[in-house]
């Protein structure tokens, strides 16, 4: 294989095993709770940061002009708390809220306010809301499920009217996160009058923030509908749906609209903007003043109206993405916003986040790979991570989609790190290929010529400085050109290569062993004077001669070699001058009969 050949192949290998060790190393990961904690709270955190980002672009949705919020704000509050001296305040008040309101022919009132029974609530004044609730079919009530023991709180049956059923074609699991097992009904008249009814329950994530809602609770083994949901549904519809239908593709039906569900059965909102910024808030005290003077200077005409309370006092609040104190029903309206605008975020799915992770880690390597330096790397790395930063920006603002943006990050970050360290092995190695190539004769696999001429001067050189001995061997095979003739040039090179073997065999490790030329060879053998260098040639030369030879499939033989030995610094102060005498010993071994080594003069 060439140079070329083997360098690609061992790349090709090398991104192989990057990508493997970080699916390994993810996958070991995955396994451990604070890992995917972190990689779950930091997804979080960097969708709140894009919803933030997109929030003040969001400022021409339709829903703004559909929804208006009727709030007990702080002003309203303090009105309330000195007309009536008291809160929660007498439910007729609400009452003539609605009377009020419905003279604009709104689409719907919302009540995100639960009127259970209050120790200083009138028999009267509960009468009065429940009859005029009662007189119209576009009211909503809020109720809330609970997990209170039921030596707390007796856990009641609840109506067939509000229940739904849900045909899920789906793996979406509905009650993950939703199931309950105590309820605080809301009063009698209320549950089994005319109103609609829904379930005003939201979710926080695991760092107290709500992104997500779930569109039904699971109680005493039925499905209860979220409250912005039903009122969604008849704004879209005009009807009351009783059983609600998820896909194969987990999106909830509803109309014409798909509405995408979590594994766990939520849907992700789309924030619009900070608190009180988002739809038309009018405070109740200005209602209540119009109802005083017998004015209308708010027109609510085919609006859904949410009543709710916005007053920080009251504790209604939570913390979203884009607001850390935002209104519930502002969180309910949001929904009903993004229902009207078909604007629900819709999550990746696990497939898309592994094509997404591997297809930037590819990039990654190839970048690491491909470039000779390390700053325009790095600097190209960079420019990856923001660029899908800014991908995963747009997905969401055009799409309402959520790719993930933390993982990636850091598989791009691990690839790169990953990438530079095997491509430092993938240097050292071939260096050390090319070094071979440089040093090593390719047939015998000794040291080559050039590497033994500058071993000897460094050599000598040391033993100079120190005061110490370096001796010389020159190994010579005899009638070497007779297997080449008789046996062919290959079974000379099988003898080149097998008389090599027993050389290093026969050797210190800190000896060099080199391939003179032809069917030369030498021995540099530090530290060593002439009377040890003599020895060493000598058990060589029987070593040498002592072993059969294999030349091809079937032949065998010995083989014989002749040793010259010099020593430095008698022999010679320079290479030149010790390699002529280890020669002049080579010939007169030759001379004298060969298989020995050659006597000094």
């Amino acid at each position: 294989m060439s140079k070329i050949g083997k360098v690609t192949v061992l790349n090709i290998f090398a991104c192989a095993m990057i990508i493997f060790t970080a699916v390994v190393v993810f996958w070991l990961l995955a396994k451990n709770n604070l890992f995917t904690d972190f990689i779950k709270d930091a997804e979080n955190k960097s969708f709140d940061y894009r919803q933030k980002v997109l929030a003040g672009r969001k400022s021409n949705f339709l829903a703004k002009n559909n929804i208006s919020v009727v709030t007990v704000d702080d002003v309203s509050f303090e009105y309330l708390w000195d007309k009536y001296g008291e809160w929660p305040i007498p439910r007729d008040v609400y009452a003539g809220l609605i009377d009020h309101i419905e003279q604009s022919h709104p689409k719907a009132i919302v009540f995100d306010l639960l009127f259970i029974k209050s120790l200083k609530s009138s028999d009267n004044a509960d009468n009065k809301l429940i009859n005029t609730v009662n007189k119209y079919d576009n009211i909503y009530m809020a109720m809330n499920f609970d997990n209170i023991p039921a030596d707390a709180r007796k856990p009641l049956d609840l109506p067939e009217r509000i229940q739904v059923d849900v045909e899920n074609h789906s793996k979406v699991n509905l009650t993950a996160n939703m199931t309950f097992s105590n309820c605080r009904t809301i009063l009698e008249g209320l549950l089994n009058g005319r109103a609609h009814v829904g379930i005003a329950n939201v979710n926080r994530s695991t760092d107290g923030i709500i992104r997500t809602v779930s569109p039904f609770a699971f109680y005493k083994g039925s499905y209860y509908p979220y409250l912005s949901l039903i009122a969604g549904n008849n704004y879209l519809n005009n009807e009351t749906t009783k059983t609600y239908t998820i896909n194969q593709e987990s999106e909830l039906i509803l109309a014409d609209r798909k509405i995408p569900l979590t594994p766990n059965g939520e849907v992700i909102l789309n924030w619009y903007g900070e608190a009180g910024r988002v739809f038309d808030m009018v405070p109740v005290y200005k209602l209540l003043l119009d109802i005083g003077s017998g004015q209308n200077n708010y027109d609510f005409k085919d609006k859904t109206v949410y009543i709710g309370t916005t007053a920080t006092s009251l504790h209604d609040t939570k913390s979203v993405p884009v607001s850390k104190l935002y209104p519930g029903v502002e969180i309910h309206a949001t929904f009903l916003n993004n229902l009207i605008d078909n604007n629900f975020i819709k999550k990746t799915s696990i497939i898309t986040d592994v094509i997404l992770c591997t297809i930037l880690a590819l990039i990654t390597v190839f970048i690491v790979f491909a470039s000779s330096s390390a700053i325009f790397a790095t600097l190209s790395t960079i420019m990856i991570l923001v660029g899908y930063t800014f991908i995963t920006y747009y997905l969401m603002f055009i799409s309402n989609l959520w790719a993930p943006l933390v993982l990636p990050a850091i598989i791009v970050i691990i690839t790169f790190a990953l990438s530079y360290i095997i491509k430092y092995i993938i240097k050292s190695r071939d260096f050390e290929y090319q070094y071979k190539l440089a040093t090593v004769d390719g047939l015998t696999d000794l040291y080559n010529h050039r590497y033994f001429q500058e071993s000897l001067k460094q050599q000598m050189e040391t033993a100079k400085r120190y005061g110490t001995s370096v001796s010389l061997i020159i190994v010579d095979i005899d009638f070497f050109k007779k297997f080449n003739d008789t046996y062919g040039h290959q079974a000379g090179d099988a003898v080149l290569r097998q008389v090599a073997q027993v050389l290093k065999k026969n050797v210190r490790t800190s000896d060099i062993v080199c391939r003179y030329g032809g069917e030369e060879m030498s021995i540099i053998l530090p530290n060593t004077n002439n009377t040890e260098a003599r020895t060493n040639a000598e058990r060589i030369c029987k070593a040498v001669a002592e072993k059969p030879f294999k030349l091809n499939a079937t032949d065998e033989s010995h083989v014989t070699i002749s040793l010259g030995v010099a020593t430095f610094p008698q022999d010679g102060e320079i290479p030149k001058d010790l390699i002529e005498t280890a020669d002049k010993g080579l010939y007169r071994a030759k001379e004298n009969g060969r298989n020995q080594v050659g006597a000094p003069e």
